[in-house]
């Protein structure tokens, strides 16, 4: 049984370098009443700062409730805020790694509190811009040491890096699937593990399905799931499905074959959309998806067993148009 959520602070205001304000900018409750109206959400991912604090938690908790919302991640606000514009938990200024942790020990207390098991980890900020202005060794140790505490001080929290070839910064030091199943595998902590973003990955140039598989085959490591689309070369963070349609589909095939069983969390910037049908389209997508799977999952395990390219060939037209 497919759990879909999504972030909320993707029913409000959108905004980027050019234009500081596509939309109004409702409060945390009235997206939350937003949110009520999509069909087959269940659960809420809550960002730092902008949607969860210290001082309004017994708020959104409640709000959460009389919904019916689970609170699937917090995450951390690592990226909006100029004390981290050079890095948080791999910054070179010690004073600002410990700033960082002391602000990530808050909101791992803020997610026992809110009964929320998954603390999404993306550190934008951390990484480089620059030939000759990253210590790779030093800042990559700092960055596995301070996961790996946090893993340590809060064992019953998952910690789900998340994944990013760039922006803000030029170059992330958690790119990939690759160097992210690194960090996750130096920390040696059960409870740190992977979320795949969809669109990142495919910035990345990754299979996302070879991505999952690969996080499989670290130990389980794949914790979550963000769901969006774009055209490879930027984080567009459109509808899901509305640019690839056949790597979903094989995507959700290596989800089942790989036992996935976590959320389905729809992570989208809708600048100009209606941003309640464009998250409910993105599950419409992901459910038509699975349909498709579901009725072709032999014929695909059969293809696969066979790696016959003309095979596959045909095997995607029938998929799309049954013939």
């Amino acid at each position: 049984m497919r759990k879909y959520s999504a972030i909320l602070g993707n029913l409000g205001n959108t905004c980027d370098r050019f234009c500081s304000r596509y939309k109004d900018n409702p409060s945390s409750i009235e997206m939350l009443k937003q949110a009520g109206k999509i069909d087959g959400i269940s659960g809420i991912e809550l960002v730092g700062t902008w949607d969860i604090r210290p001082d309004n938690v017994k708020k959104m908790k409640s709000a959460l409730n009389d919904l019916n919302f689970e609170c699937v991640s917090i995450i951390p606000d690592l990226f909006s805020e100029a004390i981290w514009r050079f890095g948080s938990i791999s910054a070179k200024d010690p004073s600002v790694r410990q700033e960082a942790m002391g602000y990530l020990r808050t909101m791992c207390g803020i997610a026992e509190e809110m009964d929320c098991r998954i603390v999404n980890l993306w550190p934008g900020q951390d990484g480089f811009d620059y030939l000759f202005q990253g210590n790779y060794l030093d800042e990559r140790n700092w960055l596995v040491e301070n996961v790996a505490q946090l893993a340590g001080e809060f064992p019953y929290l998952k910690f789900a890096l998340e994944y990013k070839p760039k922006e803000p910064r030029t170059h992330s030091y958690m790119a990939r699937m690759a160097d992210t199943l690194l960090v996750c595998l130096q920390t040696g902590m059960d409870n740190v593990g992977v979320t795949i973003d969809t669109g990142h990955a495919f910035m990345a140039g990754e299979n996302v399905s070879e991505s999952i598989v690969l996080a499989r085959q670290a130990g389980d490591k794949l914790f979550h799931m963000h769901f969006n689309d774009n055209y490879k070369s930027w984080d567009d963070d459109m509808i899901a499905g509305s640019v690839h349609s056949l790597e979903y589909i094989e995507m959700l095939y290596w989800l089942d074959k790989c036992a996935y069983d976590g959320w389905f969390s729809m992570d989208q910037y809708p600048y100009r959309e209606d941003a309640t049908g464009a998250i409910a389209e993105s599950i419409n997508w992901l459910k038509a998806f699975d349909n498709k799977m579901c009725s072709s999952r032999e014929d695909i395990a059969q293809t696969i067993n066979d790696g016959d390219a003309v095979k596959t060939s045909a095997l995607m037209r029938r998929i799309l148009f049954g013939k």
